[in-house]
């Protein structure tokens, strides 16, 4: 799948505010300084399509960029949504609870919603929150992948370390895992095979 055009959309702080259209929806969601907005930023290849920040946290509100995309010469449209990230410890309570319910009645109620690409930093051992919300995810039912970033910023056997550790320790509660991506926003590191992803859940639906 090659992307052709994509644009920011809207801002919505629930999700009855989320755009009507009846069109394919991919949301990317993972800890604050996951490195969303660059990973987004390198798969539309447009620098400053999602806002990055060296300040984490910053993303609020459900966000809708579409996105207009050709595969096997036929034109699609989606949107692609980015998400505000979870675990950011300077928010008070009540705003990280604001943020949580907002997201989950998202995904629970956004019935446009194909996949859910979960964040994880490669660089480190699997996290509580990440495995919480991953569950949680299995638990509704929700398609999900999971997406490594930074695989930049180590070696390549570490980075392969630290997601087969990821991967054992679901293995521990799941019977199978999902798919999974290993990718680098500076270097494009796996973008080809999560567009590849992409139009095979499109095509499955289209």
């Amino acid at each position: 799948m090659e992307i052709i055009k994509s644009q920011f959309l809207v801002s919505s702080s629930k999700v009855t505010q989320c755009p009507e259209e009846d069109m394919p929806e991919f949301a990317f969601i993972g800890r604050s300084n996951v490195g969303k907005s660059s990973l987004i930023n390198m798969l539309c290849q447009h620098k400053g399509l999602a806002k990055t920040s060296s300040t984490p946290g910053k993303t609020l509100l459900i966000n809708h960029f579409l996105i207009e995309s050709k595969q096997d010469a036929k034109q699609l449209k989606w949107h692609l949504v980015d998400l505000p990230g979870y675990g950011y410890a300077r928010r008070s309570k009540s705003v990280r609870d604001e943020i949580d319910t907002m997201v989950r009645q998202y995904m629970l109620r956004r019935e446009q919603l194909l996949c859910t690409f979960v964040l994880i930093d490669s660089r480190h051992e699997p996290q509580r929150i990440d495995n919480e919300f991953i569950d949680w995810l299995g638990e509704q039912g929700i398609p999900f992948a999971l997406v490594f970033t930074k695989a930049d910023k180590q070696s390549a056997g570490r980075t392969k370390q630290h997601v087969n550790t990821f991967l054992r320790t679901m293995l521990e509660r799941w019977e199978a895992l999902p798919p999974h991506f290993i990718t680098s926003a500076e270097t494009r590191e796996g973008r080809e095979e999560l567009l590849r992803y992409l139009g095979e859940v499109m095509a499955s639906v289209i």
